[in-house]
C-alpha cells in the first residue's frame, strides 16, 4: 500500500485523472477520433495540461445491452481549477461533441467522467460512502446531483481500472486505501479479460 508521502511523489496537488468513453458516431467521426478530438480540446484549454493518455481499447458497453461497444481510454490531466470548475470544463467538452443527457447509462458519444483529483474526498468521506454503498437497482435509477470524488465506481469497472494501470498504477485510494494496481489486481478475471486494446 502506498503511503501518502508515495502519492506525493507521484502525483502533483493538482493531478486528475479522467475516464474518456464513446460508443456512438457524431458528425462522422468514430468514437477513437471523438476521444483523439476531445483530447485536443482539452490540451487547448488554458486552465488544463494533458500529462499522460493510455491507450484506447475496446470494451462492451456497460450496463450489457445498452449500445454498441465502447473505446475507453483514460487521462491524467493538470490543472489549479477548483474541482467543480474542472467537471464543468469537461461537461463543455463533451457537449461541443454532441453529448446530451438524457438516459442514465445510455450510448453516447462523449462520455468524460473525472475519476480522482489527487487524493480528494468530494463532498465528504460520508457522502463518498454513501455512494459507494448504492446497490446495482439503486445505482440504474439514482444519480447524485453533485460531485463525489473519487468516482464511487472506479474499483469496479475493467473499462476504467485497466486504462488507469497505464497512466496511474500507484495513485492510492483516500478512502479505500488501495492503489489502482491493487484494486485492477482485484477485479474478476471475466471483467479484466473484456479489455481489447486497440
Amino acid at each position: 500500500m502506498n503511503t501518502p508521502k508515495d502519492r506525493s511523489k507521484f502525483l502533483s496537488g493538482t493531478d486528475s485523472a479522467i475516464a474518456l468513453g464513446s460508443n456512438e458516431t457524431w458528425q462522422g467521426l468514430t468514437s477513437a477520433e471523438l476521444l483523439n478530438a476531445a483530447l485536443k480540446s482539452l490540451s487547448q484549454l488554458p486552465q488544463i495540461e494533458v500529462v499522460r493518455v493510455s491507450r484506447f481499447y475496446q470494451t462492451a458497453s456497460f450496463p450489457a445491452g445498452s449500445g454498441p461497444d465502447f473505446v475507453n481510454a483514460a487521462a491524467l490531466i493538470r490543472s489549479r481549477l477548483p474541482v467543480e470548475g474542472l467537471l464543468s470544463a469537461l461537461h463543455k467538452v463533451e457537449a461541443d461533441f454532441g453529448r446530451r443527457r438524457i438516459k442514465r447509462w445510455g450510448a453516447r458519444c462523449l462520455d468524460l467522467d473525472l475519476l480522482f483529483c489527487a487524493d480528494a474526498v468530494v463532498p465528504d468521506t460520508a457522502e463518498f460512502r454513501r455512494w459507494y454503498h448504492l446497490d446495482a437497482a439503486q445505482q440504474r435509477s439514482e444519480a447524485p446531483d453533485t460531485l463525489i470524488l473519487p468516482h464511487p465506481r472506479l474499483h469496479e469497472r475493467a473499462f476504467v481500472l485497466g486504462p488507469l494501470m497505464e497512466i496511474a498504477p500507484e495513485w492510492c485510494h483516500p478512502v479505500l486505501g488501495l492503489s489502482v494496481a491493487q484494486m485492477f489486481e482485484a477485479l474478476p478475471n471475466a471483467l479484466s479479460a473484456e479489455l481489447r486494446a486497440l
